[in-house]
């Protein structure tokens, strides 16, 4: 039987409060704040958020801990097997849609399926699975997908011939090409106004109910997802979701552009770790020669890409360091009899990702890059790390995800790229904070 939740002192919570949740909101939950991050990675700010926990973990015998924030209870859970009951529990009677998200998540994707009521998931869930093709480890469009891939490594390898380096705007500026090719089309590729009518909205999304909802503006992305969408271009999913339904589809298209902005992130620090430990590259660049230098087919091929499975390992342990969902939250839909203590309905729980992703009291490699883990079992059999959330409301993309970041990894590494701030991450301890907006990298050899 669980432990019974436990009311903590107006102390214990002003550290939650002060010391793990502020600084995870004023970072950006859904867009990353440049200063604020840097801040974070110089404050080692995720460290803190451990410690605090930890203590408190061990002060109340692992029971999940309750939180008063105004009329609002929050449950901060610190045992795996919560963790366990809250996503198997989920969208009943655990729904995704809490109150906080919703907040933040309907300023730019109010169809958006992460925050859809349980009757509207009937629908809409179904329609993202069948679009990514959730269970396959390799989507139908994956030649596709590996070609824009190659064209978005490609813009950064003439920035390196010209310049020798780039940074973390750089490569996110050749990602978004990646990720509208991927999702709208090759004709998507350049439109970066959509991309910066998403950003704005998703700067309001950051203070959910503080910012008013700006609908022309959301009007405006809306009208030019559904011009894609409207005469897709086959191989993106664009075309997929027309076949499934290109009504649903425009609501649910920013949910797969927000969610790869985060894998982004994810891949940014792989390549880092990649770039600063030559054991990590040299293993990523003899997995990838079966398939050649391109570590995919050759553009027009129809052959199904590589699955890359130690690069795929390497992003995930990028994402078990430094999570990009910073705090897995659920609310309650009814009473919840939780350790012979009833909570009641719309209580809010939440996962704080960086505490149970760095444990070293499960996980003997909590502060190391070890991919190795996520291919040996040793991750994948933890209900703590959740890279891509778990049970039935998991991320439906994470295969699609995992392949656009495991194909870019792997042509990168092969420019023999170093990392031109970063030394610490060739070390272990691995910082518990890294800011990937202060990333830069250089060819070996570079000034």
């Amino acid at each position: 039987m669980s432990p019974t939740p436990v009311d903590l002192t107006a102390g214990e919570s002003a550290r939650v409060l002060g010391r793990v949740l502020a600084p995870l909101v004023a970072q950006g939950a859904i867009v990353r704040r440049p200063r604020a991050t840097a801040w974070a990675e110089r404050h080692q700010t995720d460290r803190t958020a451990r410690a605090v926990l930890t203590d408190l973990r061990e002060r109340h015998g692992g029971a999940p801990l309750v939180v008063r924030i105004g009329s609002r209870h929050l449950v901060v859970v610190t045992e795996p097997e919560d963790v366990r009951r809250l996503l198997e529990g989920s969208p009943e009677p655990f729904t995704p849609a809490t109150k906080e998200k919703h907040a933040a998540l309907a300023h730019f994707q109010p169809e958006g399926v992460l925050i859809s009521s349980t009757a509207e998931r009937w629908h809409r869930r179904p329609f993202n699975e069948a679009v990514l093709q959730t269970d396959q480890p390799v989507h139908d469009d994956g030649a596709a997908v590996v070609d824009a891939v190659h064209r978005g490594a490609a813009q950064l390898t003439q920035l390196l011939a010209s310049t020798g380096r780039f940074d973390a705007q750089g490569f996110t500026d050749a990602w978004w090409g990646i990720v509208l090719e991927v999702v709208l089309g090759s004709k998507a590729r350049g439109d970066r106004e959509l991309i910066a009518v998403l950003d704005a909205l998703r700067r309001d999304a950051n203070w959910a109910w503080l910012r008013p909802r700006r609908t022309r503006l959301r009007e405006e992305l809306e009208g030019r997802i559904a011009s894609y969408v409207q005469t897709p271009e086959q191989g993106c999913l664009a075309a997929a979701a027309h076949r499934c339904g290109p009504a649903t589809a425009v609501g649910q298209v920013p949910h797969w552009l927000f969610a790869f902005d985060a894998a982004g992130a994810a891949t940014l620090r792989a390549l880092a770790m990649a770039a600063a430990r030559p054991p990590v590259r040299e293993r990523l660049l003899v997995e990838a020669e079966p398939a050649g230098p391109a570590a995919g087919p050759a553009a027009g091929s129809s052959a199904s890409p590589a699955l890359l499975p130690y690069a795929r390992a390497c992003v995930l342990e990028s994402l078990r360091l430094w999570p990009t969902t910073f705090a897995v939250l659920r609310d309650s839909t009814g009473p919840t009899d939780w350790g012979g203590r009833t909570l009641p309905a719309h209580t809010g729980f939440a996962v704080v990702s960086s505490f149970f992703h760095r444990d070293p009291a499960r996980l003997g490699h909590a502060d190391a890059f070890v991919p190795d883990a996520w291919l040996d079992g040793r991750n994948s059999a933890d209900w703590g790390l959740i890279p891509f959330s778990g049970g039935p409301v998991a991320c439906p993309g994470r295969n699609l995800v995992l392949l656009v970041a495991s194909h870019l990894l792997t042509r990168l590494v092969a420019r023999d790229l170093r990392v031109a701030r970063g030394r610490y991450l060739a070390r272990d301890p691995v910082p518990a904070t890294v800011d990937h907006l202060g990333l830069r990298f250089r060819v070996a050899g570079g000034a």
